[in-house]
């Protein structure tokens, strides 16, 4: 073999020139190293919120023309960044990418090919695979300490109050002080301004309750405002092949004054038969579901027990998991103006009977 001859690069696969003394043959042992991402600048860990980003920075090593930066922040769930609208982040010549994100207490990126459209929010992140390049996560900085999870009693029951922000209704931020129970046992939630921003109000039942009958004793909603939403749903964070077994009694115009204000729902909402949309009488009404197998019966009763709307579904219902009861009130975004101002709802109470 002529002493002149040399490793040559080929793309990302190195020929690596192996010698052998008595023969004059040559042989060739090809390697490569997969893409990979590395941080070089994290924000400290914080509770996320609408307003509040910070500088992220990484690296990339073996990247392609076609590839591109997708960021995760995790605050309850992962939520993509810095934006729904803008969810890429593209790649300089040498390697490096920038960008803001919304705090969280951990940060993702992933290096994916063109064919890749993020979801704005997902309870765990994709392997690598498919459209899936590399991905890479690190926990933010700094001395954060997470405040202690705030409960509340309702109607027997221990309930969590959620103060990180959720997709519900669009983005939304969500305030521990704008959910509590009064001296006479009743549920207050709020939806209202503070520190310039929308907050909403949600609490988590912390058991899960399966089939049954879920009631909710609610009062006066007929002039909810069009850009408020109030909803008494089953959700489960673990089940998103049923459809996160969401079954939801909704009451909202969803930001239309002359939309119908109630509506049964058993998911996925984009199903016309899984919806029934109602107009409600002015005056306290009880909400209620009948979860069985393969059955769902929802209906609405004024206060002298006269039915004002029925509806089963006998379709898509899901079975039993991890769900739980879920009741918020929130700040729909997709309505074309905010709230006239502060919305507060007035829950009575909650019943299940197996």
């Amino acid at each position: 073999m002529r002493l002149h001859m040399r490793a040559r690069l080929v793309g990302l696969a190195t020929i690596v020139l192996v010698w052998t003394p008595g023969t004059t043959a040559c042989t060739t042992r090809t390697t490569s190293s997969p893409p990979s991402i590395a941080f070089t600048q994290v924000p400290d860990a914080a509770e996320g919120g609408e307003q509040r980003v910070a500088p992220i920075a990484g690296r990339v090593t073996g990247a392609r023309p076609n590839q591109r930066i997708v960021l995760f922040a995790k605050s309850g769930p992962w939520w993509v960044q810095p934006l729904v609208a803008k969810p890429f982040t593209e790649i300089a010549a040498d390697g490096t990418w920038r960008n803001e994100t919304h705090f969280g207490l951990e940060y993702a990126a992933l290096l994916v090919d063109n064919t890749y459209q993020p979801p704005p929010t997902i309870e765990s992140l994709p392997a690598v695979g498919g459209p899936i390049v590399a991905v890479v996560t690190q926990k933010g900085g700094g001395s954060y300490t997470p405040s202690p999870t705030q409960v509340l009693k309702f109607s027997g029951y221990e309930w969590e109050v959620r103060k990180s922000p959720s997709d519900r209704g669009g983005a939304n931020d969500y305030d521990p002080r704008n959910a509590w129970v009064d001296d006479n046992g009743l549920l207050h939630l709020l939806l209202t301004q503070r520190d310039g921003r929308w907050t909403s109000a949600e609490i988590k039942l912390t058991r899960s309750l399966g089939y049954g009958t879920y009631t909710f004793v609610v009062r006066d909603t007929s002039r909810l405002d069009p850009s408020a939403a109030l909803g008494f749903l089953t959700w489960d964070q673990l089940g998103p092949a049923q459809n996160h077994r969401e079954l939801d009694v909704e009451v909202s115009r969803w930001g239309n004054p002359d939309n119908k204000d109630v509506q049964f729902v058993v998911q996925p909402h984009y199903v016309a038969a899984n919806v029934y949309r109602f107009k409600q009488p002015a005056g306290r009404l009880t909400h209620s579901f009948r979860w069985e197998p393969d059955h769902a019966l929802f209906q609405t009763l004024d206060p002298k027990g006269h039915l004002i709307a029925r509806r089963e579904f006998t379709s898509g219902v899901p079975v039993p998991g991890s769900e739980s009861v879920y009741m918020n009130l929130l700040y729909f975004r997709g309505s074309p103006k905010p709230p006239a101002g502060p919305v507060e709802a007035v829950v009575e109470k909650f019943v299940y009977l197996p």
